[in-house]
């Protein structure tokens, strides 16, 4: 059970997340589109599960695997955004959300 105040900073990193990405996503992994879907925050704010949607692409581990080398460079720039809300910047855990590809598979099963 997620506490308030880790909704609120979970809201507030999405956002920032997503417009950093936004802006960095051609510095990253070139004209791919990336979006950030959800953001999970441990109970001490300390650490934060980030699923990212990632748009075109053939190889979804080795984009993921060049955003993973990048989280340092994406976590400073979150610092710099969110230095006077946030005390501890968390340290970012970037997963590929599968939440779309699971409801297409579920959708193309029932239409059987």
């Amino acid at each position: 059970m997620e506490s308030t105040r880790q909704k609120k900073v979970a809201r507030l990193i999405l956002k920032e997340l997503s417009q950093i990405f936004n802006k960095e996503s051609n510095n990253i992994l070139g004209p791919i589109m990336i979006s950030v879907t959800a953001v999970r925050i441990s109970p001490d704010l300390a650490y934060a599960n980030v699923y990212l949607s990632i748009f075109p692409v053939k190889d979804l581990l080795d984009a993921l695997n060049k955003i993973k080398k990048k989280s340092s460079l994406v976590r400073k720039k979150l610092g710099v955004i969110v230095r006077n809300q946030l005390r501890i910047v968390p340290e970012l855990n970037f997963f590929i959300d599968d939440s779309a590809d699971y409801a297409e598979e579920i959708d193309l099963l029932l239409k059987k």
